[in-house]
């Protein structure tokens, strides 16, 4: 009944047949108590499910921001809240097209990109590419906090900038990681998608309430003239949208929390109709929100004109005039959005070694509470940074180029046979891949003579790191022709020298270049296992128990894996699994 009613999710099994739906009933209850499925939701979520979650999950409290800053800046304007919008939903349609093939490669078992990086390359593009993730979703666990830190202090008459009402906006981060943390630690991922579906439902709901009602508020009504001083398509706006599809494209190819929801969908057909609708309500809602944004602009021209009022928060300009019921609304639609984003990152940084504990035969109990510590521990950071009120869009911006110099080392590993005089990417070739885009950013740093980042007027940083803020406009954090010049050179040079590396290394090494660079020590994987690398074109023997069995050979068909049929011993005799 409770699945039935979308409150809880549960493992997709076989019947094995006539008259045995209840035994694979039982097992599929079975299956709710072990970390496997506390950490991935595996095969479990439908195409409604994965849309949904993908939405709530990715439209944080940051959404208020961000298309909202593009569309009350008459130079940004059109081009600047388009192009956020589609480059919002294009890393969900990148993942329709590469996901089946990761999930391939990386196997039923797995949980995120890092088994890719295991399974495709070995233990140090895995490493690579954790600590990538982990620092991408860290800075956007910190983002998130300070938002709706911000939007309460704004919401309440709370002054964000000063120094003296940190304890307030330090109150609101603490409660909502809370909150979050006990959820997501008592249900893990299945209860991240099935609340996902509830607030992604609220959101749509009280926005429409919300559209309606600030709209029809004789303050913010606007005349055709008005606002045809906000509608504008600029060359700057242009500028910006070409910044954002690279740049968001990029960072969220490292959100687990994506790749997550690759192997909870039960069919391929499930996860790619998923993620295409998910894209389409992504766009919808920060079009939304750039919209609300220009008719700001457009009641208030001069007081945004002049510096009085900041085009970030051109959302709550409409809301003066409303009563204070209609801030609750938006408090709750806020919290909801923040919720969702905080609770998928919480799970997604659990879920970076899961495969790894599971493969130690650690208990689930063990497992279950290793990720709940962890958990809690990387929230610690997360809130006292998120006291720091760093700049949201500027703290992205930082995650995404770091993103953009590993983004094309990793992906282009889904080549695993040479094309030509393209090699299929070497391990050495990929990590010294994404060492070239760091050094890209750094050069690029210095042809422009950049020596130290500033943001409203205060330095955050200097020396020759400094431009990881990309701190070359005024105008936006994503403005300026050097930021989009950086994020096109940064993952083209990557990509090149990670295809031009693995061509010398392969030259100098033979076939040993396209085995793991190492094969024994700490958290490193028996010789048996290392040898399956690269080696994508052998059958790969089942063994496992009944039900599982016959479960992944379905999963395996959806994706084009060819199996063979296989024999399995259980205690209702010998039965032909077919694949």
């Amino acid at each position: 009944l409770l699945e039935k009613l979308g409150c809880i999710l549960l493992p997709k099994t076989s019947t094995m047949g006539a008259g045995k739906g209840e035994i694979a009933h039982s097992e599929s209850i079975k299956q709710l108590n072990t970390a496997d499925f506390f950490l991935s939701a595996r095969n479990s979520a439908g195409s409604r499910s994965i849309a949904l979650s993908f939405f709530a999950s990715g439209m944080g409290a940051w959404v208020v921001y961000g298309s909202t800053e593009m569309g009350a800046n008459p130079d940004l304007s059109w081009f600047g809240v388009l192009g956020y919008s589609a480059a919002s939903g294009l890393p969900a349609l990148i993942i329709c097209w590469i996901g089946p093939r990761v999930r391939e490669i990386s196997g039923e078992k797995a949980f995120a990109t890092t088994d890719f990086g295991r399974e495709r390359y070995g233990r140090l593009m895995q490493l690579s590419i954790a600590g990538i993730s982990v620092f991408y979703m860290f800075i956007y666990l910190v983002s998130e906090l300070t938002s709706i830190s911000n939007v309460y202090g704004l919401l309440v008459g709370v002054d964000t900038f000063d120094t003296t009402t940190i304890k307030y906006t330090r109150s609101i981060a603490i409660s909502l990681a809370v909150i979050t943390f006990f959820y997501t630690s008592v249900a893990g991922l299945p209860a991240s998608i099935v609340t996902d579906k509830y607030q992604a439902g609220l959101m749509f709901t009280l926005v429409f309430i919300l559209l309606v009602v600030a709209c029809s508020n004789p303050a913010n009504q606007v005349t055709k003239e008005e606002f045809a001083k906000a509608s504008n398509w600029t060359s700057d706006g242009a500028t910006a949208a070409v910044t954002l599809f690279i740049a968001l494209a990029c960072a969220e190819m490292f959100n687990q929390g994506n790749w997550q929801r690759v192997w909870a969908a039960k069919t391929v057909g499930d996860m790619r109709k998923g993620f295409a609708w998910g894209s389409f309500l992504v766009f919808l809602l920060m079009t939304f929100f750039g919209i609300m944004g220009m008719l700001a602009y457009a009641n208030y021209p001069d007081e945004f004109d002049n510096g009085e009022m900041y085009y970030y928060l051109g959302f709550f300009e409409l809301l003066r005039p409303l009563s204070t019921f209609w801030h609750v609304l938006v408090l709750i639609i806020v919290t909801a959005l923040a919720a969702s984003s905080v609770d998928t990152l919480q799970n997604a940084i659990g879920c970076i070694f899961s495969a790894d504990l599971l493969g130690f035969g650690m208990s689930d109990t063990k497992i279950t509470w290793i990720t709940r510590v962890l958990v809690f521990a990387i929230n610690i950071p997360a809130v006292i940074m998120s006291s720091q009120r760093f700049d949201v869009i500027g703290l992205f911006l930082v995650a995404d180029i770091v993103c953009a110099t590993a983004v094309l080392p990793v992906f282009l590993g889904l080549i695993t046979e040479d094309i030509g005089f393209i090699p299929a990417p070497t391990e050495l070739g990929a990590f010294l891949g994404i060492i070239s885009g760091i050094g890209a950013v750094l050069v690029n740093g210095k042809i422009l003579g950049f020596t130290e980042a500033t943001s409203y007027g205060e330095v955050i940083a200097d020396g020759i790191w400094s431009y990881f803020w990309l701190t070359n406009s005024t105008q936006c954090a994503v403005c300026g022709k050097e930021t989009m010049i950086t994020f096109i050179v940064v993952p083209l040079v990557a990509g090149f020298f990670t295809l031009f590396f693995s061509k010398i290394d392969i030259m100098i090494r033979g076939n040993r270049a396209r085995k793991p660079l190492f094969k024994n020590g700490f958290f490193f994987g028996t010789p048996e296992e290392e040898v399956a690398h690269y080696d994508f074109s052998a059958e790969k023997e089942v063994a496992e128990d009944p039900v599982e069995a016959n479960g992944a050979s379905a999963e395996n068909e959806e994706v084009g894996v060819e199996t063979d049929n296989v024999i399995v011993d259980n205690e209702l005799g010998k039965e032909p699994i077919s694949a």
